[in-house]
This record gives C-alpha cells, structure tokens and sequence, in this order.
C-alpha cells in the first residue's frame, strides 16, 4: 500500500503558528513550570490556533493541560457549560461568553490552574451591528484559594482573517502571561 503524502502550499508548520506566537508560549510555559501550573484554553475564532501555538513548544505536556475547539453554541453549552441564556442574550461574541468560556475551562479541568478564552469575528463576513469584523472579546481565569477569578475584554484587530486570527493568539499568550505573573507589553502583534 502506497501511504505517500504531498505537501499542501501555504499549510507549512511556520505559517499555522508564527514564531512570534511560539516565542510568548515558550514564555508561558517556563513562567508556569515554575509555579507548577497547567493552563486550559477555549477557542472559538481561533480555532486551536492558541492551543497549537503552545504545543508547538517541546516540553509543553509539562504546562498545557487541554484546549477545547468550541466554535459552535451547542459545543460552548456542552463542553464548556456556556449558558444558552447568555447566548441569547449577548450573542457568541461577547465578553460574557468569553467569560464563561475560561471559567468552564477551570471547571471542566480540576488540573488547569489558568485558562483563556477566544470568541470572535475574523471575517471577511459575520460583522453586525456594533460588532465588526476584527472584534475579538477575550475570557481570562484563574484558579485561587477563594474559587474563579476572572475577567474579559474586547480588542479589535486590524487586517484580514489570518492577521486576525494572529493577533488574538498573541493577545491571549501575553494576557495568559499577565495572569503567570509575567506580564508583557500588551501591544497588539
């Protein structure tokens, strides 16, 4: 059986994870191996592109405990317990989602000690009102002695889906970091 494989243009590894991104979860993932904590991710725009840029980094077994790829509503209610209400209510792009997207991460993985969450519009379409194209809405936790600390916010990003995409990975690696204790410029990428 002839079980030869052809390359695809423009899927390389360099191109589906910029170095930029592997630089700040090498970062994370000496930060949290010095805590000793595992970090969780929920992704919807992004689609594992978080996740990937971390288990990009040799060793990082040591530190990524999971992602979790949640680009439907039904999969956010049921992997992540995102409350249909909520969707409703804000829509799939918002810091509430974003929100309940990290804080189930946490609850879903008792190992995780910090998560991120992505939920976004990367376009070229899918903007509405009050919602362009580029909006990426950020969910942050962290696991302490008193439950779930968490927190949201929303960044527009300039470029097409790619850069997008991009960007809201580089985002969430320096807020991820914040949250390790080593915080980083936070200028876009």
């Amino acid at each position: 059986m002839n079980t030869s494989h052809k390359s695809v243009a423009g899927l390389a590894p360099v191109a589906l994870v910029p170095a930029q991104a592997i630089g700040l979860a090498e970062q994370l993932g000496a930060a949290l191996l010095g805590r000793g904590w595992m970090v969780g991710t929920a992704e919807s725009c992004t689609g594992g592109l978080l996740a990937g840029a971390m288990t990009a980094v040799a060793g990082s077994s040591g530190w990524f405990e999971r992602g979790f790829v949640t680009y439907s509503n039904s999969a956010k209610v049921a992997e992540l317990s995102v409350s249909e209400e909520t969707l409703d209510r804000f829509g799939a792009v918002s810091e509430e989602v974003a929100l309940e997207m990290a804080n189930g991460v946490l609850l879903a993985t008792p190992e995780s000690h910090i998560a991120a969450a992505t939920t976004g519009i990367a376009g070229p379409g899918g903007a509405t009102a009050g919602k362009p194209v580029g909006m990426v809405c950020f969910g942050f936790a962290m696991r302490s002695a008193d439950g779930i600390t968490s927190r949201a916010l929303t960044e527009i990003f300039p470029g097409d889906r790619s850069e997008v995409r991009h960007a809201a990975v580089v985002f969430a690696l320096r807020g991820l970091l914040e949250l390790a204790g080593q915080p980083v410029n936070q200028h876009r990428a």
